[in-house]
C-alpha cells in the first residue's frame, strides 16, 4: 500500500532551484533510499516532506493526505519522524531524557494539567519514562541511559537520535545519512539496526553517501542530481544504469 507520494515537487532558493520537479512514491513496509552527489538536493526534500521549509509547488500526500501545508509538529503527529545529517541532540540531558522529549509528541498532558500534578499525567510520564527506556534498549544502548548524551561516542549519538526519532510512534521514518561519521563496525550495527525497525512495520526513507549500505538494505533506491529525478528502480539495476554510473556511483563523493 501506498504510503507516501511525492508528485511534481519543486523548491526554489532564489535563483537556484534546489528540488526541481521530482515524483516518487514510498510503499508501507519497505526501505527506500535517496541518493545523489552533494548538492543533489536530497537533503532539501527531507526538509519539503519533513514540514521544514514549504515546497514552492508540488505536493506531498501521507496516507492519501495532503501534508505539503501543515507546519512540522502536526506532520510529526500524523506519523513521519527524522533524523539528521549533523546530529542534534539536546545539551545538559541524559540519553534517556533527550528520548522522552520525542515521546512527548503522544502526551496528551499540557502545562495547566502538569502544573497541578493530576493523577492521570503521573501515569503518563511513567509511560514516557517506561516507552524511552524501551526504545534505548531496541537500539542498544540502555546501559548509558542515564549519562549526558554529548559524552557518548558518535555513534551512540546516533543510537539516540534514532530513539528519539522511534519515540514519536511514527509509520514513515526518514533518516538524513544515519551512517555519516561512522567506521566499519558502527555502521554495520546501523545498518542491522535500520532493518530492526523496518521489522517492526515502520517504513523508511533514508540519504545515504555509504553505497555498501545503501545497496545491502534498500529495496527501491531514488537518485537525484542537481535537483532533478534520473532514475529510480531496484539497487541491482541502479547499479547497472549507465547515467548513474556516469553522474554518480561511477565518482568519488567528496
Amino acid at each position: 500500500m501506498e504510503l507516501l507520494e511525492v508528485k511534481n515537487l519543486n523548491r526554489y532558493f532564489g535563483g537556484l532551484q534546489a528540488v526541481a520537479d521530482v515524483s516518487f512514491n514510498v510503499q508501507e513496509g519497505m526501505i527506500k533510499a535517496v541518493i545523489g552527489p552533494n548538492g543533489a538536493g536530497k537533503t532539501t526534500l527531507f526538509n519539503l516532506i519533513a514540514g521544514n521549509v514549504p515546497p514552492s509547488s508540488g505536493t506531498i500526500m501521507f496516507h492519501s493526505d495532503s501534508i505539503h501545508k501543515l507546519p512540522t509538529h502536526q506532520i510529526a503527529r500524523l506519523g513521519i519522524s527524522r533524523t539528521f545529517q549533523n546530529i542534534k541532540l539536546f545539551r545538559g540531558m541524559t540519553a534517556l531524557e533527550n528520548v522522552m522529549v520525542g515521546r512527548h509528541v503522544r502526551t496528551k498532558a499540557g502545562f495547566m494539567a502538569s502544573m497541578l500534578k493530576l493523577p492521570w499525567t503521573h501515569r503518563e510520564e511513567k509511560e514516557i519514562l517506561e516507552k524511552s527506556m524501551e526504545l534505548l534498549k531496541f537500539v542498544g544502548i540502555a546501559e548509558y541511559h542515564d549519562v549526558d548524551a554529548y559524552s557518548l561516542s558518535f555513534g551512540q549519538q546516533r543510537a539516540v537520535e534514532m530513539a528519539r526519532a522511534l519515540a514519536t510512534n511514527p509509520s514513515l521514518l526518514l533518516l538524513d545519512e544515519p551512517a555519516a561519521g561512522l567506521n566499519t563496525h558502527e555502521t554495520l550495527e546501523i545498518a542491522k539496526l535500520i532493518t530492526k525497525v523496518r521489522d517492526l512495520g515502520i517504513t523508511v526513507l533514508l540519504v545515504e553517501h555509504d553505497m555498501s549500505l545503501v545497496m545491502d538494505i534498500s529495496e527501491e533506491i531514488v537518485v537525484l542530481s542537481f535537483g532533478q529525478k534520473i532514475a529510480e528502480d531496484t539497487p541491482t539495476a541502479i547499479q547497472k544504469n549507465k547515467e548513474v554510473i556516469q553522474i554518480y556511483l561511477g565518482e568519488e563523493d567528496a
